[in-house]
């Protein structure tokens, strides 16, 4: 063998050498790696935490893009996709993002064609780069106060006409002091005026209960037919005196459960309404569909 052909192996012995040391050490690193997890944008917990509440929840990055929104949130139509649909709750999520100060505010939403719905968002800071914003619909709640405000409303307008009257014919008995028939009459209207207070008392009483008391509790078996019978008889000398007829009409033998007297007030405080602020020699319906 050569000089030439002697160095030529001991070069190559040696790049086989530093082959064989580098891949080992390529090896040792790959094995000793920690590998990298990313982070997820939204984290597990907080996702856990928002899939269990009642309320509507979107939670967006810094540049206003939908990372993670509850189901109610696309029903509503707050969301579409990665986008805020609502301008006003846009803008809350970014005036909270400038300063990190939680805010709630109250819209409505709806196409002008449809009911509106009233929402309330509280829209907070998630971390130093998410926001957080809780959306409820009070469109029921306001409603209620709506029917809360119309009663009332109605109520005190009913009960000023037999307390006025009483009034009026207490004074009357003063004034027909020496006028026995007068005064016998006079309280005979005193004494019908009152019944028809107490009345108006015991309806409120009633219908108070119905919103507050539970009529689950002890639940009966009830026969709309014979209620419906009770509230047309309730109302007949008034419906006569305003040549009013009212007629029941639609399906027959329905029994529902619930409470009699809370179902039997309800019932016929409505038809009684219809007959009052009907106009008169008019009919009133009562149509009864299962």
């Amino acid at each position: 063998m050569t000089l030439t052909e002697t160095l030529l192996v001991a070069l190559l012995a040696v790049l086989i050498v530093f082959g064989v040391f580098g891949a080992f050490l390529v090896s040792e690193r790959q094995l000793n790696k920690v590998p990298v997890v990313e982070e997820p944008a939204v984290p597990e917990k907080v996702t856990a935490v928002l899939s269990v509440l009642r309320s509507s929840a979107v939670i967006v990055d810094e540049v206003d893009t939908v990372l993670k929104a509850s189901a109610p949130a696309y029903a509503l139509g707050l969301v579409r996709g990665t986008e805020i649909l609502v301008d006003e709750l846009q803008e809350t999520i970014r005036q909270v993002r400038r300063d990190g100060q939680i805010r709630e505010i109250e819209f409505v939403l709806g196409p002008p064609t449809a009911p509106p719905r009233h929402v309330q968002a509280r829209v907070a800071p998630l971390g130093s780069r998410l926001i957080l914003a809780l959306v409820e619909d009070r469109t029921r709640e306001r409603r209620v106060e709506a029917i809360r405000r119309d009663f009332v409303a109605n109520v005190s307008h009913e009960l000023k006409t037999p307390v006025g009257a009483i009034r009026l014919l207490a004074e009357a008995v003063g004034d027909a002091r020496d006028d026995p028939e007068a005064v016998k009459r006079f309280a005979g209207r005193m004494v019908t005026e009152s019944d028809r207070l107490t009345d108006l008392v015991q309806q409120i009483i009633e219908l108070s209960r119905l919103q507050s008391d539970d009529p689950w509790a002890e639940p009966e078996q009830l026969e709309l037919d014979e209620i419906i019978e009770t509230a047309i008889d309730t109302v007949a000398i008034d419906a006569a005196a305003r040549n009013t007829e009212v007629l029941a009409t639609g399906d027959k033998g329905i029994v529902i459960p619930g409470g009699r007297e809370q179902v039997t007030v309800a019932i016929s405080n409505l038809v009684a309404n219809a007959v009052n602020y009907s106009r008169d020699s008019t009919a009133v319906l009562i149509d009864v569909r299962r």
